[in-house]
């Protein structure tokens, strides 16, 4: 009987024990991943910002494009006229 009752002591002392080690270690891992999760939000909110950056570089890329075509037909206009004037 003796032994029977130091066998539930220990048997609920060790429950008690795996008990507090599994919420201890719960609350570890919480907190581990809310670390995680706001440097994964930290990092997706810059990299929204440097895709917005490159998408406004994209679309402004064509206009300068067709700037840069007209400014080399006009220099090529006023080459051709300082030519033509120097010849004439």
């Amino acid at each position: 009987m003796e032994s029977i009752i130091v066998a539930l002591i220990t048997g609920g002392l060790s429950l008690i024990g795996v008990i507090i080690t599994s919420r201890s270690s719960g609350k570890k891992l919480q907190q581990q991943l809310e670390i995680a999760q706001a440097v994964t939000d930290t990092k997706i909110v810059e990299l929204t910002r440097e895709v917005r950056d490159h998408n406004n570089f994209a679309k402004r890329v064509p206009v300068l494009e067709e700037k840069m075509k007209v400014a080399n037909h006009r220099i090529d206009d006023l080459e051709h006229r300082k030519e033509d004037h120097h010849e004439g």
